[in-house]
């Protein structure tokens, strides 16, 4: 009997010097039966010419080009040029481990349709790595090996862009390629999210995830932080916002003020909250700032908590324990 196949689906944009550890990395893989349909959107460099010299050797590469701009319109034109039983997306410039496709397809297999088979990710760089990526690698592992990725989906993203594989009929339920919005990564998750995808826990590190400084998420402007938080608002507004529920913002920064003004923009009445006693009793674009324990005085609350340090978020989230208030439900953070 045939192995089910699986679509890998991969754009890739002047990523010449990356390419072939990627391509080997595919290659290598210990399960045989997949297609990678691997899509060049406009290289300058020997990119192209760096992919068709594995397609010629290896069937199992159909590489085109993009009729469009961009990475969404790569993936649509990857996705419609697929045949798997199975899609995964992988990144142009990362490897994969030896196993990363036979793990995943077990893990489906396993559990079967409405789930997200994932991995843990880990980071390499030549020039080392940061400490913001290490505390996003070990934050984002931590999320994976419990498969509890949806509870902290306001934050960042929880489901890591080239670490997963699921049901084609899923993924077509959850509208694929369709929306045009970036950071399509973050949209995506989202969109498991919303259809309840579950998530698989993983324990082991199944993608090595390339940081370097021209990489995509670091310089185009679709992934600056403003595109995030309108995300996060407009999907709050419509999985988890209760209208008969009085809104609050926690925090007063650059965050809080950007999700303020989103929210005013879309007539959403909310009260804004902080602790910094500089701001209580100021207003800022019309409204006024309250002491956070004005929270008390609210009946049945719902707070999008903007407060980005890590040791303030551990105080506010004690805060709201004694309120017997619940993550996910009663409060969100958004960073």
């Amino acid at each position: 009997m045939q192995k089910p196949l699986i679509s890998i689906l991969t754009p890739f944009k002047n990523t010449s010097q990356y390419l072939i550890e990627c391509l080997n990395s595919i290659v290598n893989q210990s399960y045989p039966n997949w297609e990678l349909l691997i899509v060049d959107d406009h290289s300058t460099d020997d990119s192209y010419e760096c992919v068709l010299a594995f397609a010629e050797k290896d069937k199992r590469i159909k590489l085109l080009k993009n009729s469009g701009s961009g990475i969404i319109e790569a993936l649509r034109l990857a996705y419609s040029e697929s045949s798997g039983t199975y899609i995964t997306r992988m990144d142009s410039d990362d490897i994969m481990h030896p196993d990363k496709l036979s793990i995943m397809l077990n893990q489906l297999q396993t559990h079967g349709k409405k789930h997200i088979a994932l991995g843990l990710v880990q980071y390499f760089s030549d020039a080392g790595i940061g400490n913001g990526y290490a505390k996003y690698e070990a934050w984002l592992n931590g999320l994976t090996q419990e498969g509890q990725n949806y509870k902290d989906i306001y934050k960042e993203c929880v489901i890591p862009s080239p670490c997963w594989m699921l049901y084609r009929d899923d993924f077509e339920t959850c509208g694929a390629f369709s929306p045009n919005r970036y950071p399509e990564d973050y949209d995506l998750a989202f969109r498991f999210y919303k259809n309840e995808m579950r998530c698989i826990p993983s324990s082991s590190v199944l993608h090595y995830w390339r940081d370097y400084s021209t990489r995509a998420s670091r310089t185009d402007e679709h992934y600056a932080e403003n595109h995030f938080l309108e995300l996060k608002v407009d999907y709050f507004l419509d999985l988890n916002y209760d209208a008969l529920r009085p809104l609050t913002i926690w925090g007063a920064g650059q965050k809080g003020k950007k999700v303020a003004k989103l929210l005013k923009q879309k007539g959403i009445k909310f009260i804004w909250i902080c602790d910094n006693p500089k701001k209580i009793g100021k207003h800022i674009y019309d409204e006024l700032l309250y002491n956070f324990e004005h929270l008390n005085t609210l009946e049945h609350p719902q707070s999008i908590v903007s407060v980005a340090n890590t040791e303030a978020q551990i105080e506010i989230k004690a805060y709201f324990k004694t309120l017997n208030m619940e993550s996910m439900i009663d409060y969100f953070f958004f960073c």
